[in-house]
């Protein structure tokens, strides 16, 4: 049975964050909380890791996860051709549910998947998974329940989902937000909103509009239909999720049902208490959109956040996602 840390008191919390950077370090998968919902990660830099965070999941390659980050610095490291229109959205929403899409660094050493060569990176409002943020680095989170079922707002949940493949589960309460994070495309010249989540157009608008002012809000945004979503491939995002992510995703960024009574639930060591009760709001769904690809540098649309094209799959809510694929450079242009 794996182990649940309470990390409502000061001691548990204390000894469920450094058992968790531990289990990260040596390679394995932990659930955590974030700002949205719960979410299952491993070390962004552990192939084997990550697999076993996609596994967990019952979800492909295809369906990359978002990494979250410890700071606004790291977004240098991971992240290349950053525009200045983003670095203004994350310095109004980081940390927060706002995950944003861009070109990786080539020079990165992991295996997220299927990314097309974009990573999506969010910044969690959430003490305890800062902390561990900040001790084992980057890490690729999504929303910690089996694909194609509800998103964990407790601890209970995503036990009953993911069992023994989670080696530390921190449980810090129920989480009172299920709304996933939104998820913003800054892979072109103008940003293109792939999932409308716990920050509204108008909250993008009002910090875009000195950039695009001219534009107006981006119109026919995809709603987040219920059920099994692929985590966003502007790469890969408890999670956005924290959901997830959020973030995200981040930019940047699955599918066995999880039977009931079939996944053991962990067993709270000394001082572990269960998953705090409440009547918070039903969990989300899976909160991983999918991403429409780039098939070149469009024209703009004359929106100041572009919508996914006509007849672009929905977006679901998980924190993974679908990134898209690498449009072709132009002149002048950001890939």
């Amino acid at each position: 049975m794996s182990p649940v840390y309470d990390c409502t008191t000061e001691s548990g919390r204390a000894e469920g964050v450094a058992k968790a950077v531990e289990a990260v370090r040596g390679g394995k998968v932990v659930v955590i909380p974030t700002d949205t919902v719960y979410g299952v990660g491993a070390d962004a830099f552990s192939e084997d890791a990550v697999a076993a965070v996609l596994a967990a999941k019952g979800r492909g390659r295809d369906m990359p996860p978002p990494v979250l980050v410890p700071n606004v610095r790291t977004v240098d490291g991971l992240a290349t051709d950053v525009p200045p229109w983003a670095r203004d959205l994350i310095r109004e929403f980081w940390p927060g549910p706002l995950t944003l899409v861009f070109q990786a660094q080539s020079s990165l050493m992991w295996d997220l998947g299927e990314t097309n060569g974009t990573v999506a990176l969010r910044m969690p409002q959430d003490d305890i998974a800062l902390e561990v943020l900040a001790e084992v680095g980057p890490m690729a989170v999504t929303s910690a329940n089996q694909s194609g079922h509800p998103a964990a707002t407790t601890i209970t949940d995503a036990a009953a989902q993911l069992g023994a493949a989670v080696a530390v589960y921190l449980d810090a309460g129920r989480r009172a937000d299920n709304v996933p994070s939104t998820i913003v495309d800054c892979t072109g010249e103008r940003p293109e909103v792939l999932r409308e989540g716990a920050i509204s157009r108008a909250q993008l608008d009002a910090v875009l509009d000195t950039h695009f002012p001219a534009e107006s809000a981006a119109e026919g945004v995809g709603e987040a239909p219920a059920g099994d979503g692929p985590e966003p491939t502007a790469q890969t995002g408890a999670g956005e999720a924290p959901a997830g992510d959020g973030p995200e995703p981040t930019a940047q960024t699955g599918a066995g049902e999880a039977p009931a009574g079939e996944s053991p639930e962990p067993t709270a060591q000394t001082g572990a208490g269960e998953a705090q009760a409440g009547d918070g709001p039903e969990p989300a769904t899976d909160d991983s959109p999918r991403q429409p690809a780039h098939d070149g540098a469009e024209p703009p649309t004359g929106d100041g956040v572009d919508a996914p094209a006509p007849g672009a799959p929905e977006q679901l809510q998980d924190e993974a996602i679908e990134l898209p694929a690498n449009p072709t450079p132009s002149a002048g242009e950001r890939p």
